[in-house]
């Protein structure tokens, strides 16, 4: 069988079986692609040392090691599918190990730079909800821009009842994320004119009306491209450089000043919806640096 055809598989496998976003599906076909591509069509049959041949060529061409060590992973989950259906005997990436990966610390923004970007939005109601929503609940952006009617509080009279919203995070994974009165108060604005957003046409608003952010594209809400390049035009009016202004800017903001204001490394991992708490880990380096700074001004022998 073809390596296109047992990709297709493992594909669709990972989206049954696995429940694997689209995003997750796109990323593991392009990485196998390439390395079928990069064989000649003989991954399938592909040796450890031909694979081994096309992580080095990955480093040779400068891709980031986060990147080295994402392509490695899809190649090892193909390679234990064949193993698992019978297709292989072996699998020949167990003893491949990837480039030794850091995270490196996030630029953060600050409160007063968020502050900034807020006031910039004026009188944009969209645009403040959407701000709101990613600052005051730290959503990846793919969670924002799928955001249904459907996962919001609960309203009566106009009231809110609730003020979680529910998130189907990585891997299907539900969470919630409870929202703070600015955004609640930005996310009902929103809600007073989202009508007005809605396509015309039967298809195109049958497509859009569960989404918070409908579009008339073919998803039936808003892109995450579209997300980005708002923000960068934000930034603009804010006078703040956009390239740190994006959507993952803002999560890493909601968390970094969430620990600033006393809350636990556990709690913020929830709230984020990360599987390992070493991922959230990277945010404590603000904490450390506020440590220091504690030390040297307040230690009798810091001096």
């Amino acid at each position: 069988m073809s390596d296109l055809a047992r990709i297709e598989a493992f594909l669709e496998m990972m989206s049954a079986e696995r429940g694997a976003s689209a995003n997750t599906l796109d990323a593991y076909g392009r990485d196998l692609l390439d390395a079928s591509g990069y064989l000649g069509g003989g991954l399938t049959h592909a040796t450890g040392e031909e694979l081994a041949g096309w992580l080095r060529s990955l480093a040779k061409d400068g891709l980031a090691v986060s990147t080295q060590a994402r392509k490695l992973s899809s190649l090892k989950r193909f390679f234990r599918f064949l193993f698992e259906e019978g297709d292989r005997k072996d699998d020949p990436t167990s003893r491949l190990e990837g480039p030794k990966t850091r995270r490196d610390i996030p630029d953060v923004l600050s409160r007063e730079e968020v502050t900034r970007l807020l006031g910039a939005c004026q009188d944009d109601i969209r645009l403040t909800c959407l701000l709101e929503l990613l600052y005051g609940s730290g959503l990846r952006v793919s969670e924002l821009v799928g955001l249904t009617l459907g996962a919001l509080p609960r309203r009566r009279l106009g009231r809110w009842e609730t003020r979680e919203i529910i998130i189907r995070g990585k891997g299907g994974k539900e969470r919630l994320c409870p929202l703070g009165g600015p955004a609640l108060l930005a996310l009902s604005n929103w809600l007073a004119v989202r009508e007005d957003s809605l396509p015309e046409g039967s298809l195109a608003r049958g497509r859009a009306e569960a989404f918070v952010f409908p579009s008339r594209g073919k998803s039936g809400h808003m892109t995450r491209r579209r997300v980005g390049q708002m923000l960068e035009a934000l930034a603009v009016k804010a006078n703040l450089d956009p390239s740190r202004v994006h959507p993952h800017a803002l999560r890493h903001a909601y968390a970094t000043h969430l620990l600033q204001g006393g809350a636990d490394l556990r709690s913020v991992q929830t709230l984020l919806g990360h599987a390992d708490i070493s991922t959230t880990q990277i945010y404590t380096h603000v904490l450390t640096n506020e440590l220091s700074e504690l030390l040297e001004t307040s230690h009798p022998l810091a001096t």
